[in-house]
C-alpha cells in the first residue's frame, strides 16, 4: 500500500504509543503530527485507522501496516548505526528518512544482511518478518552480536568488531577468538559468558563487539 510519509509517521507513532502505554489507542495530541494534517484523512479513507474522541485506533489492516512501518524504521536504525556507524541524533534523523525507502522487498534484503536482529539499537523489539521465521526454521540465524543472544544460548564466535586495540586484547585474553564456543549465562546486570571452563563478566558495550554464529537447536 502506497502511503504518504506523514501517514507512515502517524502509524509509527501510534504503534510506539500503544507499545509503551498499553491499551488499543493512541492520543492524537501525543502523535506529533497536527490533527488537521490530511494524512489522518488518508489513513481513515484507507480503512487503516479510526478517529474517535481525540484518539486514534488501529483497524486490523492498519495494525499490520503499522507493524511493517515500525519494522522498517528499526531495521533502518540498525543499518545506519551498526553498519554505517551513524549514531546519536544524526542517526535517529537519518533513520526516519531512510525507513521510507525500505519497501518492495528492500527491508527483507536489509534484514537478511543484518542477520535478522530482534531489537533496535535502543532495545525496542523489531517485529519479525517472514524472512526471520524462515531463518529460524532452517536453523541458521547467521551472525549476530552477543547482546542478541538470550541467556542459556550458545554459539560459535565469528569475529570481534572493534577498532579499539585495548578492547580487542582484553577479549582475546578471555578466549574470545573466532571458532571458539561461547555460552551466555546471563545478560543482566552484566553479561556473563562461559568459554571452556572459565566464566567472564563484561558490560553491554563490550558484549556488543562480540559477534556469534548462532544455530537453532533442533
Amino acid at each position: 500500500m502506497k502511503l504518504s510519509e506523514n501517514a507512515e509517521e502517524i502509524l509509527e507513532a501510534m504503534w510506539i504509543a500503544i507499545e509503551e502505554n498499553g491499551g488499543d489507542f493512541a492520543a492524537i495530541q501525543y502523535i506529533g503530527i497536527d490533527s488537521r494534517d490530511p494524512a489522518y484523512a488518508e489513513l481513515v479513507d484507507s480503512a487503516l485507522i479510526e478517529l474517535k474522541d481525540g484518539h486514534a485506533y488501529f483497524f486490523e489492516k492498519g495494525r499490520e501496516e503499522g507493524r511493517q512501518t515500525i519494522r522498517r524504521h528499526r531495521l533502518a536504525e540498525r543499518l545506519l548505526m551498526d553498519v554505517l556507524d551513524i549514531r546519536g541524533e544524526e542517526g535517529d534523523k537519518k533513520a526516519c528518512q531512510f525507513e521510507h525507502l525500505l519497501k518492495e522487498g528492500v527491508d527483507i534484503k536489509v534484514c537478511n544482511m543484518l542477520n535478522h536482529p530482534s531489537t533496535c539499537p535502543h532495545g525496542k523489539q523489531i517485529p519479525m518478518g517472514d524472512c526471520c521465521t524462515e531463518a529460524r526454521k532452517s536453523g541458521n540465524l547467521g551472525v549476530l552480536p552477543l547482546t542478541e543472544l538470550n541467556p542459556k544460548e550458545d554459539g560459535e564466535i565469528a569475529f570481534i568488531q572493534t577498532k579499539d586495540s585495548k578492547i580487542m586484547h582484553k577479549l582475546m585474553s578471555m578466549g574470545v577468538l573466532p571458532g571458539n564456543q561461547i555460552y551466555l549465562v546471563q545478560n543482566f546486570p552484566s553479561y556473563i559468558f562461559r568459554i571452556g571452563y572459565s566464566e567472564f563478566a563484561i558490560d553491554s558495550e563490550m558484549a556488543d563487539k562480540i559477534y556469534v554464529r548462532q544455530l537453532v537447536r533442533q
